[in-house]
């Protein structure tokens, strides 16, 4: 006979007891504080450098996380496989349904994940994952941000004097590309690849997620405030590869914003201004941008809508998934922009900083 689940408040309380938490870090994403309580220093130290624009006090009802070093945990009852990403193949997760809540575990690295009401526990080679707890403290920020109302973009933004720009695209569009363009011309980072988008009385409020982007040697040489992430020597190597090896080239780099652009070009929300969905491609001509509606256009809607995952609870009694129809009646009073044609980072940037009240000159 099979072990009875766990209860989450139990297997929580029994991890914490046997690896106390020794420190804590502080931090305010948008209008959220979060609490991350860890028995490992170099943890809490990795993150704070991380999350180095958010550090600030949490105030009352932060949302507490807990990310303990442990050696991998051993489970009796057998976990359900969480299948692939379309057009992927291997399995990266499992998890178990628990009274109370979910339990995740990533198949390559052992860590695990349990979380459900305000239980939020990282356990397990937190020091050598330290991208795990980073996405695992960013989907609890996320969930409280769905809860309070909005849908989940796939999507990158900047802002300006006018607001937010979104930035969507199918795979390998070149979003976070676009982004970093457009901080050389003056506009703020928000988010790197989601985006929570609420109505706000009469407006769209944009709220980003405090993920640094992570680009392709491609992307620094031809942005020159990138450069500095590269030594003398990768710089020559990168430059000698041909066009089309360096664009499919799987090598990322974090982008630190503040250390590239400058203090405080890194902020997490304002009122939505427009979307710019990216449908071009290399080779495909002079680019081109539209105006376009998305009721006559629902093939553009997959480059952004995203599914909200297995890191996500509902919110107390339930909630139906949101629909294409809930993406179009959201962004009915919102210009949505498609780029097509050929790749044009510069002259796209251009036409984006207009649309947020930065005058960059000249037009695509």
């Amino acid at each position: 006979m099979a072990d009875p689940p766990p209860i989450l408040d139990d297997a929580v309380g029994r991890l914490i007891d046997a690896h106390p938490p020794t420190g804590t870090l502080e931090l305010v994403f948008d209008d959220c504080g979060i609490r991350v309580h860890s028995n490992a220093a170099p943890l809490l130290d990795a993150l704070a450098e991380y999350y180095r624009p958010f550090l600030a006090p949490a105030g009352g009802n932060p949302i507490v996380v807990t990310a303990l070093e442990a050696t991998p945990l051993v489970f009796a009852q057998p976990f359900t496989l969480k299948p692939p990403e379309p057009g992927k193949t291997r399995i990266k997760e499992e998890f178990l349904e628990v009274e109370g809540g979910r339990i995740v575990r990533k198949r390559l690295t052992g860590m695990v994940f349990l979380f459900g009401g305000s239980t939020h526990l990282a356990v397990g080679p937190c020091l050598a994952n330290v991208n795990q707890v980073i996405n695992f403290i960013n989907n609890r920020y996320i969930q409280w941000k769905l809860h309070r109302g909005g849908l989940l973009f796939h999507a990158a933004a900047v802002a300006g004097p006018g607001g937010v720009l979104a930035l969507a695209g199918f795979a390998g569009a070149g979003k976070s590309t676009l982004a970093l363009h457009l901080m050389n011309l003056g506009l703020d980072f928000v988010s790197n690849d989601r985006l929570i988008v609420r109505r706000d009385g009469t407006l769209l409020r944009a709220g980003g997620v405090p993920k640094l982007p992570r680009v392709n040697p491609g992307t620094i040489l031809h942005n020159p405030s990138l450069r500095r992430i590269l030594g003398d020597e990768e710089i020559r190597r990168f430059a000698s590869l041909p066009a089309d090896e360096l664009r499919t080239l799987e090598h990322k780099y974090d982008v630190f914003i503040e250390e590239c652009f400058g203090n405080g070009r890194f902020r997490l929300g304002g009122p939505l201004r427009a979307l710019a969905v990216l449908n071009w491609r290399p080779e495909g001509g002079k680019t081109a941008a539209d105006a376009v509606d998305l009721r006559r256009r629902p093939d553009l809607l997959p480059a952004f809508m995203k599914s909200t995952g297995l890191f996500y609870e509902d919110p107390p009694g339930g909630a139906a998934p949101p629909a294409p129809e809930d993406y179009i009646t959201l962004l009915e009073a919102c210009p949505v922009i498609e780029f097509r044609g050929g790749v044009d980072f510069d002259a796209a940037a251009r036409q984006c900083a207009r649309l947020v009240g930065t005058e960059a000159g000249g037009g695509p």
